[in-house]
C-alpha cells in the first residue's frame, strides 16, 4: 500500500484563479532536467473524496473539486505554501474504500 498526499480546492480556483498550469509545467521541466520520474497528478473530481474517511475534506471543499495527488509529501507542502484556499491531506491506497488513487468521477466528453 502506498501513501498519497493531496491538495484539493475548487476546480475553478485551481484552473482559473491560480497560475497552477504554469507551476506544474515548471515542476515537470525540473523533474525532466533531474531525470526524476513524475510523481504528481492533477485530477478533476477525484474519486477518493467519496471514501467515508474523506467526508470531512469533501464537506469543506467547494464542488466541483480538483486535486493534485503526489507520492512526495514535500511537493504538496511546497504547493500549499504557494497557494491559498486549499486543503491538504493524505490517504493510503489501494484500499477497500479507495481502490484507485488517481480515479476521477468527471465524465469524458
Amino acid at each position: 500500500m502506498q501513501t498519497y498526499h493531496f491538495l484539493i480546492a475548487s476546480t475553478r480556483f485551481l484552473t482559473e484563479e491560480e497560475p497552477l498550469d504554469e507551476v506544474l509545467r515548471e515542476r515537470r521541466r525540473y523533474y525532466q532536467e533531474q531525470e526524476k520520474e513524475i510523481d504528481f497528478w492533477f485530477v478533476h473530481q477525484p474519486a477518493f473524496l467519496d471514501a467515508p474517511e474523506m467526508a470531512e475534506f469533501k464537506a469543506k471543499c467547494p464542488q466541483p473539486a480538483s486535486a493534485i495527488i503526489s507520492t512526495n509529501s514535500q511537493f504538496i507542502t511546497w504547493l500549499k505554501l504557494r497557494l491559498e484556499f486549499v486543503l491538504v491531506g493524505q490517504f493510503q491506497a489501494p484500499s477497500a474504500t479507495i481502490p484507485e488513487p488517481l480515479a476521477s468521477l468527471a465524465s469524458v466528453s
